[in-house]
């Protein structure tokens, strides 16, 4: 019984049709009684195509099959550890529906990361999400605003500083430049600014990856045979079209839309404004790629950056919150549960 002190959740690699159809609607129905929308447009996204893989999903039913309770764990991301999200029907909170969907996603956390990492997001800032992560032994780590822009406005032209060529990444001769101006430029960033070159690699390595999407700024007046430091780069990313190019059976069957992947300027370059000359260059990019609309996201302690996207006709879309817990830290009461960037 699902309203018992023992919740049977179901583990899943991939859906049925009918567990998708019940999963969207889960969540829809979850959004209009929240005011937000309980999974990330990422994971509706897959949903709706039948459910990805390698991502695990955690199901909970009544008594009658319906299901009331769905995770979605996704154990790929090898650079910040594994993620999930979750959403419980409305009538049938406050039963440990999302403690026990948690406590099984820090289970497959633990079978897929060495230290057992796992970061909850809670999208819209609910008050009963935060109240169950910190039950659970999470603490409130990010808060990351989702911002958009339309491109059919018009992009506004920012000029590279006096002395600063932007060019397109070149992969095999930038990737160790870059990877010495990303480390400076997110210094105080744990997660981002420790990437390795097999980090840098695995994403590369990517069906969505274009190099002509990837911008880096360096010295106009520097020789051909002396090593050139990077200033700073804007990395883009698009949503559901280099997917569909390169792997049809996975493909995002919806329509593309942009992305600022990564924005980062070396601190010896700041007041140069050179920031908006490589977002500038991207958003040309994305916009001559035919598509509509671009996202990013950026940490809502992160002033100048917001106030830089702002400028550049960005405004926020959504808020989500990702919590993290220490593996080694007991969930409290006692119980024994698994152990369980900003990209801007």
């Amino acid at each position: 019984m699902i309203n018992g002190p023992d919740v049977k959740v179901e583990r899943a690699d991939r859906l049925t049709p009918d567990q998708v159809t019940q999963a969207v609607e889960l969540a829809n129905l979850a959004g209009d009684v929240d005011g937000a929308y309980p999974l990330s447009e990422h994971v509706m996204l897959h949903l709706r195509q039948g459910g990805e893989v390698p991502a695990v999903h955690l199901l909970v039913t009544d008594e009658s099959g319906h299901l009331v309770g769905y995770a979605h764990v996704d154990p790929t991301d090898r650079v910040a550890g594994p993620s999930a999200e979750l959403v419980v029907h409305p009538l049938r909170r406050r039963r440990g529906l999302g403690r026990a969907l948690v406590t099984q996603a820090l289970a497959v956390a633990a079978e897929n990361d060495p230290g057992g990492r796992l970061r909850l997001w809670a999208h819209g800032d609910h008050p009963s999400a935060g109240a169950l992560a910190v039950s659970l032994g999470f603490t409130r780590a990010r808060v990351l605003w989702q911002m958009r822009r339309s491109l059919f406005a018009p992009v506004p032209a920012v000029p590279a500083p006096a002395g600063i060529l932007i060019r397109a990444f070149r992969p095999g001769q930038d990737d160790q430049a870059w990877l010495e101006v990303n480390a400076r430029a997110f210094a105080d960033h744990p997660e981002q600014g420790r990437w390795t070159i097999d980090d840098l690699r695995v994403r590369m390595a990517e069906p969505w990856f274009d190099p002509e999407g990837f911008f880096v700024a360096e010295r106009a007046q520097a020789g051909p045979e002396e090593h050139i430091p990077l200033l700073g780069f804007h990395w883009t990313k698009v949503h559901g079209g280099a997917d569909a190019r390169h792997a049809p059976e996975a493909a995002h069957q919806h329509d593309p839309i942009g992305e600022v992947y990564v924005l980062g300027v070396d601190p010896a370059a700041h007041g140069l404004g050179l920031g908006a000359a490589l977002t500038s260059a991207g958003l040309a990019h994305l916009r001559h790629q035919g598509l509509d609309q671009v996202m990013l996201y950026v940490d809502e302690a992160n002033a100048a950056a917001v106030r830089l996207y702002e400028r550049l006709g960005f405004v926020r879309w959504a808020t989500d919150i990702c919590f993290e817990r220490d593996p080694q830290r007991p969930a409290p009461g006692g119980t024994a549960s698994a152990p369980g960037y900003s990209k801007t």
